[in-house]
């Protein structure tokens, strides 16, 4: 059971990231634009793409929040996250500035960003409170056996 609640720790707080991201995109398209403007070399800096990859964002959360359709979305999830560690990397590697001149140490969680995604792929089979895990599919043996509710013998 610990296993599954670290997954779903896992999950909300990571999706919850990428809710805020979101949001922000979407209430706060100045400061979007600068950050695209500093960190993403002008990528998606537009006051009308903003908000619909903000939107985009909220969905990916919401659904890594959920557990639903963990197989697109993680990856989707991972994605992201790798942008935005590539977008700070100097930072991670010199969070006080010591070599780096424009560096911060707030950007180093990035890279526990990153491997927390990871992990929550590499664990994904495991995650039993996610909502698509409830919904798995009977295995093929059973399916096999069982056709239109009755059970058919095996010879």
């Amino acid at each position: 059971m610990r296993k599954a609640l670290g997954l779903l720790l896992l999950r909300v707080s990571l999706g919850g990231l990428l809710l805020v991201w979101g949001v922000n995109k979407i209430v706060n398209v100045d400061h979007s634009l600068a950050i695209a403007d500093n960190f993403y070399a002008g990528f998606l800096s537009s006051e009308f793409l903003l908000p619909l990859w903000g939107v985009s964002q909220l969905v990916i959360g919401l659904l890594v929040i959920i557990g639903l359709a963990r197989r697109w979305v993680y990856p989707l999830q991972l994605v992201i996250n790798g942008a935005s560690l590539l977008a700070v990397f100097p930072s991670v590697i010199d969070p006080w500035g010591w070599f780096l001149e424009g560096t911060n140490v707030l950007f180093y969680p990035s890279s526990i960003i990153l491997a927390a995604s990871l992990v929550m792929m590499a664990f994904r089979d495991e995650d039993r409170l996610a909502l698509d895990a409830r919904r798995k599919s009977r295995p093929s043996t059973w399916v096999g056996r069982h056709q239109c509710g009755q059970v058919v013998r095996q010879r």
